[in-house]
């Protein structure tokens, strides 16, 4: 499980450190840098899959994602140290730390060279340790600016890989050696296990009330177009009871029926009253949406970390209770960070032991209400 994240120069996060509990929900008014923190998250997950370095050329090339503001002073001078502009100093920091293993990563702007890539940053440094807190006797396996990787063996001496990452390429994604470093594919294992959902797709030509081609569906997809397949392998492998419940619970005498034909399952929703079911293309955006979520939040296969953003979207204020409900049971199994501006989903959260983390943004710099410098979780950065 996750510690703690730490966060440096990306957009409004000049200095973020967050404990992160079991079940968290991330709130604030609009622009207090929830949309920043929830991106930083996903490039954290995308370094394991060597995808950090493309998804920031997308953004704009790292210029255009790094702290812009000045150093400042008073309050906001307080909550981190201050930025060296220009060259090196010109770094984005993301990392976390867990209760066993703990990865950081700095980018920074490229070396000079005559390349058409020249929005793509490089990877300065990576660092995995043991433990909640980065320090050389925890240090497993680090990499350096020149692409150089060592891993410590069992007995403290260090083995340096035969050969040099390039600057665009991760160690998490790159070292696949399960005697040298069985550490890295561990972890990275585990981060390709996390799970972000912010764009599940409810209007009317979404493919989730459309028939879709019938096969076990474990895990929902990033839009949502497997529905009634996902929900169909909660019926048959997964809790099919806790997925009634959650049905009966947000329209009392409901319950989903899928119907398959030809290989394609198509989504059904029987409600009280009704004559006949009502297909997927037929109920209203909040309906399918909620049906979404207890897809995803009742995956056969849950992840490590699940990270929702803005699930409150088109639903109804009767289906924020039954949504919040949803969460909290899911969070028996799985650690998730809710981010969202709705309040009554932060004070239902809050009621299922949430750990409430408030955003607020002072002189630019997203900042975190009630936490002082002293407040953060210990933290160091790889050297470069």
């Amino acid at each position: 499980m996750i510690t703690a994240l730490a966060v440096e120069n990306y957009r409004s996060l000049r200095h973020l450190v967050l404990p992160v509990a079991r079940l968290n929900v991330v709130t604030g008014v609009n622009g207090s840098g929830k949309s920043s923190l929830y991106r930083a998250l996903r490039l954290l997950a995308d370094s394991a899959r060597n995808g950090a370095v493309a998804a920031l050329a997308r953004e704009g090339g790292l210029a255009s994602t790094l702290w812009a503001g000045s150093s400042g002073s008073g309050r906001s001078l307080r909550q981190g140290p201050p930025l060296v502009q220009g060259g090196d100093g010109q770094r984005l920091l993301l990392g976390f730390a867990g209760d066993d293993f703990g990865y950081a990563i700095d980018l920074g702007v490229p070396t000079p060279a005559t390349t058409m890539f020249g929005a793509d940053p490089e990877i300065k440094a990576e660092a995995v340790w043991a433990g909640p807190l980065l320090r050389p006797a925890a240090l497993l396996a680090d990499r350096g600016a020149s692409g150089s990787v060592r891993i410590r063996r069992d007995r403290g001496d260090w083995d340096r890989l035969p050969y040099f990452l390039k600057p665009f390429d991760s160690m998490l994604g790159e070292v696949a050696d399960p005697q040298r470093a069985p550490e890295l594919l561990v972890l990275r294992e585990r981060i390709r296990s996390w799970r972000f959902y912010d764009h599940l797709r409810t209007d009317e030509r979404a493919p989730a009330r459309a028939a879709q081609l019938g096969t076990r569906t474990p895990i929902l997809s990033h839009d949502g177009a497997d529905l009634a397949a996902a929900l169909q392998t909660i019926r048959e492998i997964g809790d099919d009871q806790a997925m009634n419940d959650a049905i009966g619970h947000a329209f009392p005498g409901s319950r989903v029926e899928i119907i398959g034909a030809g290989g394609h399952l198509q989504l059904t929703l029987r409600q009280r009253g009704l004559e006949r079911p009502l297909r997927a293309a037929e109920v209203s955006d909040g309906t399918l949406r909620y049906l979404l979520w207890v897809a995803a939040l009742l995956t056969p296969r849950p992840p490590e970390l699940l990270v929702l953003n803005e699930p409150e979207t088109s639903l109804h204020p009767d289906l924020i209770g039954p949504l919040a409900d949803l969460i909290v049971a899911a969070s028996a199994h799985t650690q998730i960070i809710v981010v969202t501006h709705a309040q009554p989903l932060v004070a239902a959260l809050e009621e299922g032991s949430a750990q409430l983390i408030e955003l607020f943004k002072e002189d630019g710099r997203t900042l975190v209400a009630g936490q002082g410098l002293l407040d953060e979780p210990a933290w160091h950065w790889p050297k470069r």
